[in-house]
C-alpha cells in the first residue's frame, strides 16, 4: 500500500512538473514581429507596397519593444527604419532614426555617424 502512495505522489509530482514546464514559454529577447517575412516579401517583390509593409512592420516591432526579455528594440531596426526613410526622400525622420540606433547600440556609432553625414552633404549639394 505504502509503495502504491509513493508511485502515486511521484506521478502526480512528474506530471505536474512537466505541466508547468510546457505551459510557461520565455520571451524572445527581441521582439521581431513580422519583420522576418515583410524584409523577405520586399526583397522579392520590389515595389512600394512591400517597402510600405516593410517599414509598418518595423515601426510595430518598435512600438512593442517591450514584450521582448531586453525590453528594447533590436539591434540594427532604428538603422534599417532610417534607411527606408532615406529612400523615401524623408532625410530628417533617416537622421532621426540613426541617431536612435546610435544612442541605444554604441557600437553602430561610426556607421550611423557616416550615414548622417553623407545625407547633411547631399543637402548640402542640393541646396547651393
Amino acid at each position: 500500500m505504502r509503495v502504491q502512495t509513493n508511485i502515486a505522489l511521484l506521478s502526480l509530482f512528474t506530471m505536474g512538473f512537466l505541466m508547468t514546464g510546457c505551459s510557461s514559454q520565455p520571451k524572445p529577447l527581441y521582439n521581431y514581429g513580422e519583420y522576418s517575412e515583410s524584409y523577405y516579401h520586399s526583397k522579392k517583390e520590389l515595389s512600394a507596397e512591400s517597402a510600405l509593409e516593410l517599414q509598418k512592420s518595423i515601426e510595430y516591432s518598435i512600438e512593442n519593444a517591450a514584450d521582448s526579455r531586453s525590453n528594447r528594440v533590436a539591434p540594427g531596426m532604428y538603422a534599417n527604419l532610417g534607411y527606408i526613410y532615406l529612400k523615401s526622400g524623408n532625410s530628417a525622420k533617416a537622421i532621426e532614426s540613426f541617431n536612435k540606433e546610435k544612442s541605444i547600440y554604441p557600437e553602430s556609432a561610426h556607421f550611423m555617424d557616416r550615414m548622417i553625414k553623407k545625407i547633411e552633404a547631399t543637402e548640402e549639394k542640393t541646396n547651393d
